[in-house]
């Protein structure tokens, strides 16, 4: 397995270098190899891209038009119970769409400008947004935690804010029952 990560890593400095811009393509080994996913690797055709959180099981997935699984992560989503107040942190289940998006440098205007790269908002203060603290575990105070590699992906290469090409609709999240 180390030997096809530094086959990959070595296309990847070659690409790179030589300026060449390539299509992301699922291949066997890489963040993209979607076959063994925790997640169905098709929903039912909605017709447009759609990302799919599971807080039971900590996973998020996200789904191209024709309900094929592209790319997939580990979620931890909002804790029963935020230590700080004791009220309910849990992320709210149901299906939204992203409104607002972030780069790098967002943060939190509610916890003390906590670190949120590439916040994609979608249910009032509640986002998908990047951490390095994420587990298999519901650990956050209501927005939905994935590695931050995922998340600038899915900021820059995915999700779509509002705008008058998508009917000022941004991508549609659904977030899973607890």
């Amino acid at each position: 397995m180390l030997t096809k990560w530094m086959l990959l890593a070595g296309l990847i400095l070659q690409l790179c270098c030589a300026n060449i811009y390539a299509q992301v393509v699922e291949i066997s080994g890489s963040a993209f190899d979607t076959r063994d996913a925790p997640m169905p690797q098709y929903i039912k055709h909605m017709g447009e891209k759609v990302i799919v959180v599971n807080p039971r099981e900590h996973f998020w997935g996200a789904y191209g038009a024709n309900g094929k699984l592209i790319r997939w992560g580990i979620a931890a989503a909002g804790r029963d119970k935020c230590r700080e107040s004791g009220e309910a942190c849990r992320t709210q289940s149901g299906a939204y769409r992203i409104y607002s998006m972030g780069g790098a440098d967002c943060m939190s205007h509610k916890y003390n400008n906590a670190p949120m790269p590439y916040c994609m908002y979608f249910n009032g203060s509640e986002a998908l947004h990047g951490s390095s603290e994420v587990e298999f575990e519901n650990i956050s105070h209501g927005c939905v935690r994935i590695h931050t590699d995922d998340a600038q992906w899915l900021r820059y290469h995915f999700v779509e804010g509002p705008d008058a090409a998508n009917g000022y609709r941004g991508t549609k999240i659904i977030i899973g029952s607890y």
